[in-house]
Order: C-alpha cells, then sequence, then structure tokens
C-alpha cells in the first residue's frame, strides 16, 4: 500500500523532507555547512544565487518551498537580497509547515549563523516529524514528471517508449503526468497536435514547439549534444522522436509553465523555453533544472531515462533512472533502477519494462528509495527565465468547466 504526508491544502508527499533554503548566493556556505554539520536525514539543500529574484524565480522558490514532499523549511538570508525571507517565510507558514529563518548580519556572521541555524534545524525537523499526518495514496495523488538526459540511438526503442506505456496506464488511473523540452520535440508537432483535447491546444503545442525552433535557432545551436551524435543519433529530428515516445499516446489535456500547477489531472507538455527575445540564455541549462520546473509544478518523482549514462538525481523528489542501453546499464548499474535494455537483448518487451517502472513507483511511495537517493545525490539548479502571458494563445481554465 502506497503511504503519504497529507498537507494542509490536500495535497499528499510521498517524502518528508526539510529544506535549509539560501536567498543569495552569499548566503550559500553558510546554509551548506549548516546541512553538513547538522548529519541530518532527509534534509536538503536548495536556494537561488541571483540578488534580484524575477518573477518566475520568486514564484519557483515559493512553489518549492510548499512542495507536497517538504515537511520544514529553514531559510538562510544574508540580509540585502531583494528576495525577503519576512514574505517567504509568511507564506510557509500559512501553509502549515514549521519554519525558521537566520539573517547572517544580524546574528553575528557565518560562524554564529551556522550554530543558531544547526539548533534551528533540530527544531524544524522535531516538528516536521512530530506534526505530520500519514495516509493512504493512490495514483490520482501522483504528479509525475519525464526527462532524458545522455540519449542515444537506444533511447527512442526501449526506455523512452516504456515510459509512455507507462504516462498512458497512470494517466488512466487519474494521475497526472508531464512531459518537458520542447527543444526536443522539434519535428513532432504534428504528432502532438493530432493529440490535443480541442482545436486551439492544438494550435498552441504547434506554436509551442515553433516557438522553441525559433529560440534555438538565434542562440545558433539545437538541444544536440556532441554525446547524443557519439551514441548514434543524427539529427535533432531523430532525437525528438525518441523524446516524443516518452509522452504516450494518451488525449494531451493542456501545456503548463514552470511552476504552475497543472488544473486537473491528465497529460501536460512544459513549456521551458523563455517567451519574448532571446535573453536567457540556453532554455534547458542542464536536465536538473528542468527536474526542478516539474517539481515546483508539483512533481513527487521523476523518471529519467539515459542511453549514454546520466547519474544525477534531485533535491526535494525522487528520480528513477530508466537506463535504455545494455552496455550502459552494465557500466552503471549501481546508478540506474531499471534496465530497459534487456529489450535489445531478447531478454524483456516493453510491456515488462513498463510494468518493472511501475513497481518501482509503488515502491518510491511506501518509502524505499531510488539508487540516485540511496547515493545521496540531491542536485539543485535554479536561473532566471521569462513567461509573459500575454504570448500565450488560450489557456486549460474551462478544463474546469
Amino acid at each position: 500500500m502506497m503511504k503519504g504526508y497529507l498537507r494542509k491544502d490536500g495535497r499528499k508527499g510521498i517524502r518528508n523532507l526539510v529544506l535549509v533554503v539560501y536567498l543569495v548566493e552569499c548566503a550559500h556556505h553558510v546554509a551548506a555547512e549548516i546541512v553538513r554539520q547538522g548529519n541530518l536525514n532527509h534534509v536538503h539543500l536548495i536556494g537561488f544565487s541571483g540578488c534580484a529574484p524575477n518573477k518566475y524565480a520568486a514564484n519557483m522558490m515559493k512553489m518549492l518551498c510548499t512542495h507536497p514532499n517538504v515537511g520544514g523549511i529553514l531559510l538562510v538570508s544574508l540580509g540585502c537580497e531583494n528576495l525577503r525571507s519576512e514574505e517567504l517565510e509568511s507564506l510557509i507558514r500559512e501553509s502549515g509547515r514549521p519554519v525558521r529563518s537566520i539573517i547572517i548580519q544580524k546574528v553575528g556572521g557565518t560562524a554564529h549563523a551556522v550554530n543558531l541555524g544547526k539548533w534551528y534545524l533540530n527544531q524544524v525537523v522535531t516538528e516536521a516529524e512530530k506534526n505530520v499526518t500519514k495516509t493512504d495514496l493512490s495514483f490520482s495523488d501522483l504528479v509525475i514528471g519525464t526527462i532524458c538526459g545522455g540519449s542515444d540511438a537506444t533511447s527512442g526503442i526501449t526506455a523512452n517508449p516504456a515510459v509512455g506505456l507507462v504516462f498512458d496506464e497512470l494517466r488512466d488511473e487519474g494521475a497526472t503526468c508531464i512531459f518537458e523540452e520542447p527543444g526536443e520535440l522539434i519535428g513532432c508537432e504534428y504528432l502532438l497536435a493530432d493529440r490535443a483535447r480541442d482545436e486551439s491546444l492544438a494550435f498552441r503545442l504547434l506554436e509551442t514547439i515553433r516557438k522553441a525552433a525559433r529560440y534555438y535557432e538565434k542562440m545558433g545551436h539545437d538541444s544536440f549534444s556532441e554525446g547524443n551524435g557519439a551514441g548514434g543519433l543524427t539529427t535533432i529530428e531523430e532525437k525528438s522522436l525518441g523524446s516524443y515516445c516518452k509522452s504516450g499516446s494518451s488525449r494531451i489535456d493542456g501545456i503548463i509553465y514552470p511552476g504552475e500547477l497543472p488544473p486537473v489531472p491528465g497529460l501536460y507538455l512544459m513549456d521551458v523555453v523563455p517567451d519574448g527575445e532571446v535573453k536567457w540564455g540556453f532554455p534547458n541549462l542542464n536536465d536538473n533544472a528542468e527536474i526542478i520546473e516539474m517539481i515546483a509544478s508539483g512533481a513527487h518523482l521523476i523518471l529519467f531515462t539515459t542511453g549514454r549514462g546520466s547519474v544525477v538525481g534531485s533535491a526535494i523528489s525522487p528520480v528513477i533512472k530508466i537506463c535504455a542501453n545494455p552496455q550502459t546499464y552494465e557500466m552503471l548499474s549501481d546508478d540506474m533502477d531499471i534496465n530497459a535494455g534487456k529489450i535489445i537483448l531478447g531478454q524483456a518487451d516493453i510491456f515488462d519494462i513498463s510494468w518493472k517502472i511501475i513497481e518501482a513507483i509503488k515502491d518510491i511511495c511506501t518509502g524505499v528509495p531510488s539508487k540516485s537517493e540511496k547515493l545521496g545525490h540531491r542536485e539543485f539548479v535554479l536561473g532566471y527565465k521569462s513567461f509573459d502571458e500575454a504570448f500565450r494563445c488560450g489557456e486549460v481554465g474551462n478544463m474546469r468547466k
């Protein structure tokens, strides 16, 4: 039986983590030392480096600090950054979570802040464990994201279509599923549009992929790495077809943006490419930046497919690593949860692997750690982006009707 943690807003988490959150790079070292010296289980470090967060970054921080997998927060502020600890602390407290704040400039500097932080952290951990309500979980309570990284020629014929079958099954069970990487869906826009809930969404899907293509064209390159080529892929379109398989074959119910909660259960494309002129750099700085964007939109866990081999996990939400290539699995088996390469070897079919993924999800939701959790992977990346509602053509609000 899957078990979770009931939050004040009605959502349920699959972990009861405590976050230590730095609000500017100047507070990063102090926050990291609190985590290191505190040496407590289930304490993760996240933060934002910029002195002045824009709307995107500020909202991401708010959504991450109130994620259902999070049970308590310690905020670490320098004291003069624009991301105000008082406002964030108030929001967290209203969400029903224990929270403490440290302002380094007001407590005497690094050493004093670290000592006070360890004391506060123990308080938050105790309160987070004491004040939580355990509850039963079903698939309809879950938000699950998927991403691929280190793709090769095996990704699109093993791991990615297996995840697509999982998404079809989970959506039928009432779960919310998120796929993303519009820059790695170039060439598949009409396939996506054919699955849209209605004509308005079909148009938006076409425009979302075209926007990604324009963005990459202006940058002078696309989302195709040397490693993809060395792994046997030849073009962005070929890579896109493999990436597309992760979305399954079900109806697409909407488009969401980083930090936006899906309005109702269903299948959603996350648009991670900034709106407007090219001014924010590479849309997907790395895999962890996009993982965190899905987590900010409520993802309880991430299905991560890889052919060449990626070993990352994430802060806040568990990552299930699904290896497409049997040779990669043999080399990196300690980091991989599922060996989809068995399909190539004739030792399993796509349905066998999709079932193993579903069983792994159930295990994760009973508290069993993923491989990346066991190894201590808690990567976190958050930068600047900008999304403008004026660029959006029709919304998903009418889904509530």
